[in-house]
C-alpha cells in the first residue's frame, strides 16, 4: 500500500504538471460517489473524521475526453466546487462552455471562479421513482422522465448543454476502480489511499488508456503527449 500512494500521489503530481495551457472550449463536470471505511449512514461520534461518504469532482473535455482537473473531498458544498471551478480555470486558454447538472453549487462556484467570462449552461434531468425498491437499497439511478437544459451565463450553445459524456467517465471510473463499486469489500481504509488511487486512476485513463472513439490517448488527442505511454512509462514517471 506504502508503494502505491507514492505511485499514486506521483500520479496526481504529474497531472498537475501536465494539465496547463490547455486549449479545451468545451467542459462537462460531475461528481462520482465513494467512500472511505465506510457509508455515512453507518459513521458513529468518535470515528475518525475522515471516514463515510466521499466526492469526486471530475470534469471531461468533450471533444478530446481528456480529464484536465479533479478533486477529492468530502462535501458537494459552494466551497468545494468552487476550489475545484478555480482549478479547471487555472489550467485553460480559452474561453469556456461548461455544462452541469442541476447541483446548486455550481452556480456560485463558477461565478466566482469565471465571473462571467464563461459560458454556462445545466441539465436538470427528472427522475421517476420505483416505489418495489427501498431508496437505501437502489444502486442505480431511476428511468429519466423530464429533462430540461437552461443557460445560467453568457450565452451557451443549447445543442452542447450535456452531461453525458461525464457520465460515461464516471462509468468507466466505477467499472476501472472496484473502490469505487457500490457493492464492495476493496474500499479505501483511508483517505489518503483513496485519494491516491483516484490519480493513479486518472493518469492512467489520460496517457495511457487507448479511447476507442479517438484511436489515440486524451493526453494525445489534446496535445499534451505525443505518443502512447505504457503502465511501466506511467509508474517510472510517478514514482
Amino acid at each position: 500500500m506504502r508503494l502505491g500512494v507514492r505511485v499514486g500521489q506521483g500520479c496526481t503530481k504529474l497531472l498537475d504538471a501536465k494539465m496547463r495551457n490547455l486549449e479545451c472550449t468545451r467542459i462537462e463536470t460531475d461528481e462520482i460517489w465513494g467512500y472511505v471505511g465506510k457509508k455515512d449512514r453507518h459513521v458513529r461520534s468518535g470515528d475518525d473524521p475522515q471516514v463515510g461518504n466521499v466526492w469526486t469532482f471530475c470534469a471531461i473535455d468533450s471533444d478530446t475526453k481528456l480529464v484536465p482537473a479533479f478533486r477529492v473531498a468530502k462535501d458537494r458544498n459552494v466551497r468545494n466546487a468552487t476550489a475545484f471551478m478555480l482549478d479547471v480555470r487555472s489550467r485553460m486558454k480559452n474561453r469556456l462552455q461548461i455544462s452541469t447538472d442541476g447541483l446548486a453549487a455550481y452556480v456560485d462556484a463558477i461565478d466566482w471562479a469565471f465571473g462571467r467570462r464563461v459560458d454556462y449552461g445545466q441539465i436538470v434531468k427528472t427522475y421517476g421513482t420505483e416505489e418495489s425498491i427501498e431508496a437505501q437499497r437502489r444502486y442505480s439511478a431511476s428511468k429519466i422522465i423530464d429533462s430540461e437544459k437552461k443557460a445560467v451565463f453568457g450565452s451557451p450553445d443549447f445543442d452542447l448543454i450535456s452531461t453525458s459524456y461525464v457520465e460515461r467517465l464516471n462509468a468507466t471510473t466505477r467499472l476501472h476502480m472496484k473502490r469505487l463499486a457500490r457493492l464492495t469489500h476493496a474500499f479505501s481504509k483511508k483517505l489518503e489511499n483513496f485519494e491516491a488511487a483516484v490519480g493513479l486512476h486518472f493518469a492512467y485513463y489520460n496517457f495511457v488508456r487507448r479511447h476507442n472513439t479517438r484511436r489515440c490517448t486524451p493526453a494525445m488527442a489534446a496535445g499534451v503527449e505525443q505518443s502512447f505511454w505504457s503502465v511501466g512509462d506511467l509508474a517510472e514517471v510517478a514514482a
